[in-house]
């Protein structure tokens, strides 16, 4: 069923697409009709930052950047689903078209820019979800900083964000790893990445203070890192005792799709090219990390197998996105199902 549904969707424009399969999805789930694509969730609670999941699958932010589709979503059996990234301000990102589909390699590439509502509409649809309620799924809030704000100055963004998403976020992760947003990588290195964490740890810890709860805060990292970088970051993370590492986002790399119709985009690529990279980068980390940090791998899970890996090379979650799009709801299932066998 799934299979004849992608092969209409992927016969319109890519963001297209997205909108409106997200938008009948929603249509379905008021009309109490998204039974008729629901997956089992699998039980398999795993406890990680002090939270305990449902099971170990996500949806990774991106997908429902504004937090308008997550009662619809959560029917797929998702044990925790990360909306955003969203901005202090709304902003309509970058210049349409900024989705492309590789179908050849089940692989997507994308430049949307962080085009989101802004925090306080993300805050106002999450409202009233039932997501979290009912059936203990877990809620991330992955923030960004607007496209105007100098990079020098995106700390007071982040700040703002972490400010009014702390009372609805389970945990909150700061995205510093888009390749969509001019200069946000760098904040990923030296001091600037450090003199960023001490404010972001200083704000947590004010805001637990106030609101005497502790909500846990992960940082997304990219996959394009050296080795070197990489052993950097670890000593930095723990140095600042973040609760959790979300690796990867996409990638700037496109060897995987040379000479494919809309490899040369730019933007970021995800999907199935991303996974043997994105596990390598998780494999690294979780070393260098000496296992103090939790790790939450993502990028290219396509099947239970690829789920599996992140998991041995030592993620404790997992995300999808793509595969999502491509294999289709039956996968978080698959993935879920399969993960729980390692136990």
């Amino acid at each position: 069923m799934y299979s004849l549904l992608r092969s209409i969707l992927f016969m319109l424009d890519a963001e297209k697409s997205h909108h409106l399969s997200l938008n009948s999805l929603n249509t379905f789930h008021k009309l109490k009709l998204s039974g008729l694509m629901a997956q089992p969730k699998v039980a398999d609670p795993t406890e990680v930052m002090g939270i305990t999941f449902p099971n170990r699958v996500g949806l990774a932010a991106g997908l429902d950047k504004n937090g308008e589709y997550i009662d619809a979503l959560s029917a797929f059996g998702f044990g925790f689903i990360e909306v955003g990234t969203v901005t202090p301000r709304p902003q309509p990102g970058n210049p349409k078209p900024r989705l492309f589909r590789i179908k050849d390699a089940e692989a997507i590439i994308n430049r949307m820019g962080f085009n989101n509502d802004g925090v306080d509409q993300l805050l106002e649809n999450v409202k009233n979800i039932d997501f979290g309620r009912k059936d203990n799924g877990v809620l991330g809030i992955n923030i960004g900083k607007n496209f105007d704000t100098p990079v020098e100055k995106a700390v007071d963004d982040y700040l703002i964000g972490m400010e009014k998403i702390y009372q609805r976020a389970d945990y909150m992760v700061v995205n510093i790893s888009s390749p969509n947003t001019p200069g946000l990588r760098d904040l990923q290195f030296g001091d600037t990445l450090k003199d960023l964490l001490d404010n972001l740890k200083k704000k947590q810890q004010a805001l637990h203070q106030e609101h005497n709860v502790y909500k846990p805060l992960a940082i997304k990292i990219a996959p394009d890192l050296s080795a070197q970088d990489i052993d950097e970051l670890a000593k930095t993370f723990k140095q600042y005792e973040l609760d959790g590492i979300i690796a990867t986002n996409t990638t700037f790399d496109r060897t995987k799709v040379e000479g494919m119709l809309h490899a040369e985009e730019q933007g970021g690529l995800s999907g199935k090219p991303l996974a043997d990279q994105s596990t390598k980068v998780i494999k690294h980390l979780v070393q260098a990390l000496d296992n103090s940090i939790p790790v939450i791998g993502v990028g290219g899970i396509h099947d239970g197998q690829t789920a599996i890996d992140k998991i041995e090379a030592g993620a404790s979650l997992v995300q999808i996105y793509s595969g999502f799009i491509y294999e289709g709801p039956s996968l978080i299932t698959q993935a879920a199902k399969a993960i729980k066998a390692l136990r």
